[in-house]
């Protein structure tokens, strides 16, 4: 006789409608023949704990976080694992036996995608944000080789401390800039990365506040948005003769590792690819 108790994953984040990443899991526990659900949960910051509580209750292999929980779901965590320990910032949680684990693959997913493209080491790379994706991004690109990366940032005090903890932590040298109004990129940038949320659907006509006359033609620009895939930063990139790299292989590339965090089991990355193409509306290239 058949079960009816599903194991179960998901999200917890804000804006968590608009998460593509249910899509991509769904079909890739279907295609594996895995009694796993992925649920995407609207969690608001305030209800965090409550969330947490009840993960652990229901007995939920894990979870992702996604904005704005990235670094205040740490003080609800037993342990955290190398790479999150070192970024600060936890995008994937284990649960077992009641114990939280924290992972970051956010920066792994990055850096796999990144080198289908081009090889992160000896590059110079400038990272626009702070948050938790920056930090991930920053600290995998460094530990993969990357020679210098400049964290450009808003505020001060969060952009400091990034750049100051990949240097220590890593090869990297690393420095800080401030986001003043349209911000040029330095001369000699072999990457340019969009980290934050700007150009994250609803708000797809937003781009980042930079001047895209400094742009370079060869340059990698890269964006951690996923929907829409060809933000207005990447066009614009395009346009002036860089090579764009959407945020989907990001996405599928964490969510690979974070399915065999939570269950043991490499799944489908094909399958992964086209569930989330067509959870976008992008048609596949013949």
């Amino acid at each position: 006789m058949p079960g009816f108790l599903s194991d179960l994953t998901g999200s917890f984040s804000t804006s968590s409608a608009q998460n593509p990443t249910v899509a991509i899991m769904e079909a890739a526990y279907a295609d594996a023949r895995m009694d796993v659900r992925y649920l995407n949960c609207e969690v608001p910051p305030a209800h965090l704990a409550d969330a947490v509580r009840g993960a652990i209750g229901m007995g939920w292999l894990g979870f992702n976080c996604s904005i704005p929980h990235k670094q205040a779901i740490l003080e609800y965590l037993d342990e955290l694992a190398p790479s999150a320990s070192i970024t600060g910032a936890v995008n994937t949680v284990i649960i077992r036996d009641g114990r939280l684990t924290g992972e970051n693959t956010d920066g792994q997913g990055f850096v796999q995608s990144l080198k289908t493209i081009t090889d992160p080491a000896s590059t110079n790379m400038v990272i626009f944000g702070a948050g938790g994706a920056a930090r991930a991004i920053a600290v995998e690109s460094a530990l993969a080789g990357a020679s210098s990366i400049t964290i450009v940032n808003r505020t001060g005090d969060r952009g400091q401390e990034l750049a100051a903890l990949v240097d220590s932590h890593t090869n990297a040298q690393a420095a800080f800039a401030p986001w003043t109004p349209g911000f040029s990129i330095p001369d000699g940038t072999d990457i340019a990365v969009n980290a934050t949320s700007v150009g994250f659907h609803p708000n797809a006509d937003a781009t980042l506040d930079v001047d895209t006359s400094s742009f370079t033609s060869g340059m990698v620009v890269a964006d951690v948005v996923a929907n829409p895939p060809m933000t207005r930063w990447l066009q614009a990139a395009a346009d002036a003769g860089c090579t764009p790299l959407t945020g989907l292989g990001m996405l599928v590339n964490q969510a690979l590792v974070n399915a065999r965090l939570w269950t043991g089991q490499t799944l489908n990355a094909d399958v992964m690819h086209r569930a989330l193409q067509q959870a976008l509306g992008i048609e596949e290239k013949s």
